[in-house]
């Protein structure tokens, strides 16, 4: 059940608290005066699309909260699969900022919209003004026969659906290899040469990250050579050499040195320079010889590298790509090997799929058959009730050339409003008031066997007047026996019906309309009652008209509520 809705800076709505009642409660009030903007504040907090042009004036973010009471079933179990607290009761609340950013949360933990409209689906049903234009829509009619059969179903549609689809996946399959049968010589000659490139290339998964590590290291060893090696020629390369030039300076040295104490000395140290210079050298030549190992692992590597960036560029990004695409061929090769085995096989999966679904969809159709005389009859004595007389309605349950993923059905509600007429698609048969009422119909039967608690309808009286009221005020009472009922409504009938009464109203404050909201008490409500049926004028005739209707409404809920007891 609704507990309390408290909405701040949305559209003409400064901020309001609203602590709703079990049973019936009523919003009236001025047309204009903001009674939608409250139920577009209920949307936007359940996960409906808002802009930012719902901010109120000067405000930097709208709020939107709804406070639920906690019980057992679906929305328990929902709670628990997203890991959300578990209390006594569900606060579920949205925050939309002046950049369009929104956030909502349940019980304080911020999730997504998706997962605030799953819970919506477990807590409220709201029929907006103009839901019931999608009773003239085929597709409204299957999806609500469906609802009406979802118990005895089972899990039938989700296993139509999933053979559904492993059969649509099975005819694509069959319908391509059939398209690329006159084309597979050539394409076994292109998969032949793909599945033994890659075969023969004998690749390693990371094994390209492996050689590129190793590239740069050999592409070092090179940098290296290269560099040893000219110093290793200057050192002792060709006759211009160091080693050279050190002999022949020595020698010129050696031959004078007993000459002058000082140049002994000096041919001495020159002495040690030579002798170091061929030390250094033969360690170069040492060193080279170790380096000159890795030229080959060089070329190999490089080569290992082009072969494999050659693959990536035809196969794929990665090694393991290139290996499931070379696996992937393979197996095409050998479909197209075994081409008459590979169509025969796909053909008797094809059938064996089809004959599934068809037995599937069979079951689905004589379940939606039967659920068609009840929800049919249920409908047509909810329509008496509504002040339809004489009325008949069916529910067509009819074969489609093809199966769907919902079944071969396709659902038509049909109607007779006067007696002796054929009965007629409701698309050219009813009016929007009739359009209105059948919708509460529809509701009424479906309220019997709902979890949902809360129903929300947002002038669903449209088009409706005089005794035809009454009746629907009357349906509505009897809605609010079992369920928590928020009508937004302009008939005095459906709002003396009301336990709870709010009026709506809008206000100039500060040179802006402002909308308010007030739970009226008994004299007010007929009041408010007297408004609605006086119009701009209210006199004591008027409000005692007011008064009697309150009273009348509440003798005939009595009534019910002894009725349903009994």
């Amino acid at each position: 059940m609704l507990i309390s809705l408290h909405v701040k800076n949305f559209a003409i709505i400064d901020e309001v608290w609203v602590d709703f009642g079990t049973g019936l409660n009523v919003l009236t009030g001025e047309t204009g005066a903001g009674k939608s903007i409250l139920l577009g504040a209920v949307n936007m907090a359940l996960g409906g699309r808002v802009g930012r042009e719902i901010l109120g004036k000067n405000a930097d973010y709208a709020l939107a909260e709804l406070v639920f009471d906690a019980k057992e079933g679906r929305l328990t179990e929902l709670l628990a699969e997203y890991d959300l607290p578990q209390e006594e009761q569900v606060v579920i609340t949205r925050k939309l900022m002046e950049n369009g950013r929104s956030v909502s949360r349940i019980n304080g933990e911020t999730v997504s919209q998706s997962v605030v409209r799953e819970a919506a689906a477990c807590l409220i049903d709201i029929h907006g003004q103009h839901e019931h234009q999608s009773l003239l829509y085929r597709a409204k009619h299957l999806e609500l026969l469906d609802r009406f059969a979802k118990e005895e179903a089972g899990s039938l549609p989700e296993r139509i659906r999933e053979c559904f689809q492993r059969y649509r996946a099975a005819d694509e399959e069959l319908t391509e290899a059939l398209r690329q049968g006159e084309g597979r010589v050539r394409e076994m000659s292109m998969l032949e040469y793909e599945t033994q490139e890659i075969s023969a290339a004998g690749l390693r998964p990371q094994e390209d990250a492996q050689l590129e590590q190793r590239y740069q290291e050999l592409c070092n060893a090179n940098r290296i050579r290269e560099a040893a090696t000219l110093a290793q020629e200057q050192l002792e390369g060709g006759n211009e050499n160091a080693s050279e030039l050190l002999g022949r300076a020595l020698r010129q040295l050696s031959k004078v040195s007993g000459l002058s104490e000082e140049l002994s000395g000096i041919s001495e140290e020159l002495s040690v320079v030579e002798e170091q210079v061929g030390a250094v050298g033969y360690r170069l030549s040492r060193y080279l010889d170790d380096l000159s190992d890795t030229a080959e692992e060089f070329a190999q590597t490089e080569e290992r590298l082009d072969l494999i960036n050659r693959l990536k560029s035809k196969y794929g990004r990665t090694i393991e790509e290139i290996l499931a695409y070379g696996e992937q061929s393979a197996e095409k090769l050998a479909k197209y090997q075994d081409y008459d085995g590979y169509v025969e096989r796909l053909q008797k999966e094809r059938e064996k799929l089809s004959q599934e679904l068809s037995a599937l969809c069979g079951q689905m159709t004589e379940v939606r058959r039967r659920a068609a005389d009840v929800l049919s009859e249920q409908i047509r004595q909810a329509l008496l009730d509504l002040n339809f007389l004489d009325v008949a309605f069916s529910i067509a349950v009819e074969p489609l050339d093809a199966p769907t993923e919902k079944g071969r059905d396709e659902v038509e509600f049909r109607i007779s409003t006067n007696p002796g007429e054929p009965l007629r698609p409701l698309a050219k048969v009813a009016s929007g008031g009739e359009l209105s009422r059948i919708m509460l119909a529809l509701k009424s039967v479906f309220a019997g066997k709902d979890e949902i608690e809360t129903l929300i309808f947002d002038e669903i009286d449209v088009g409706v007047s005089g005794r035809t009221a009454q009746k629907v005020a009357e349906k509505m009472a009897r809605i609010a026996c079992r369920h928590q009922v928020l009508c937004i409504t302009h008939l005095p009938q459906i709002a003396a019906m009301g336990d709870t009464h709010f009026r709506i109203s809008k206000k100039a404050v500060d040179g802006a309309a402002r909308t308010e909201i007030a739970k009226l008490s008994l004299e007010e409500q007929t009041e408010e009652l007297a408004r609605i049926l006086g119009g701009a004028r209210i006199t004591d005739s008027v409000r005692k008209n007011a008064s009697e209707m309150k009273e009348l409404a509440q003798e005939s809920k009595r009534s019910l509520l002894q009725e349903m007891k009994g």
